[in-house]
């Protein structure tokens, strides 16, 4: 289901001349002029003139890409985005702008009704979803969780060429290397930083925001705890061994506890959980905060 591209006037009906009969009864000279204006929008398009321009229509499944969709894409071709695109716990961009396009909840028989030519997923989307699309002649493009800037910026231009905007998308990784462009010649030692992450877990060194934390001078301090992904620090051990830095993007119990007021020599900062799990135009909104972070204690 293509999207055309207006190149003139929508919904006027096209009567081929050849239908009217001259000398019925009652046609007169009007309803003759009439035919002839009805027929015209029926005449070939001159030779050399470009046919409308189609663009796919898309539905996601997926809030990382739900995000960049909507910054490269017409919002025309953009069927639905996933549901936790609404969910405050779950979205990586503006709840109210999420709110301005459809919704799935990502069952295969919602998307077959809206008849995208696109579904954009997770490449672990179930396979018996992926072969309902499939056998219906409906692409599924999927596409994984990016742990490195550049591969972020590859699904964008994937996505720039799948949805048929690939000009936006090279805006978009435009943005993105001027917020990543700051010159850090001359900075001070990297401040060992703890990210305490939603549950109290921490990220691993192989994830897109330790990357981030560490281009901005910040030394992740689970690595000298000898945790990798998803490690998990409780408020004692925060408390017997505290970073110089601590970045909290949760809200459990450890981590709104009170006793984190005596870490003396530690400073404390909140970071929006929204920034901890996406590329596209996250990476833009995370870069600033850390930016931000790091001249505070500067």
């Amino acid at each position: 289901m293509g999207i055309d591209t207006p190149t003139g006037d929508k919904g006027i009906l096209c009567v081929p001349i050849g239908l009217w009969k001259t000398g019925s009864s009652g046609l007169g000279a009007a309803a003759l002029a009439l035919a002839l204006t009805l027929s015209a929008c029926a005449q070939p398009s001159p030779q050399g003139e470009s046919s409308a321009q189609q663009v796919p229509a898309i539905v996601s499944l997926n809030p990382c890409l739900d995000a960049i969709l909507v910054e490269i894409a017409d919002p025309a071709q953009i069927l639905a985005l996933s549901h936790y695109s609404r969910d405050p716990d779950a979205s990586s961009m503006d709840i109210a702008r999420a709110r301005k396009f459809g919704v799935t909840g990502g069952t295969a028989e919602e998307v077959i009704a809206l008849d995208p030519d696109i579904v954009l997923a997770s490449s672990f989307i179930a396979p018996s979803t992926r072969q309902a699309f499939e056998r219906l002649e409906i692409e599924v493009e999927t596409f994984g969780s990016p742990t490195r800037i550049e591969e972020s910026v590859a699904q964008i231009v994937k996505l720039g060429k799948l949805s048929g905007n690939s000009d936006n998308a090279s805006k978009l990784v435009a943005e993105i290397r001027a917020a990543l462009s700051r010159d850090e010649t001359g900075r001070a030692p990297p401040i060992r930083t703890a990210l305490w992450q939603p549950g109290q877990i921490v990220p691993g060194d192989a994830t897109l925001i330790a990357q981030l934390l560490e281009r901005n001078g910040f030394a992740l301090d689970s690595a000298q705890r000898g945790l990798g992904q998803a490690g998990h620090i409780s408020l004692e051990a925060m408390l017997a061994d505290p970073p110089e830095l601590l970045l909290i993007a949760g809200a459990s119990e450890g981590q709104t506890h009170s006793a984190l007021k005596a870490l003396s020599t530690t400073r404390v900062e909140r970071l929006d959980p929204k920034m901890l799990y996406c590329g596209g135009p996250t990476i833009i909104a995370a870069q600033q905060r850390l930016e931000a972070i790091r001249d505070k204690g500067t």
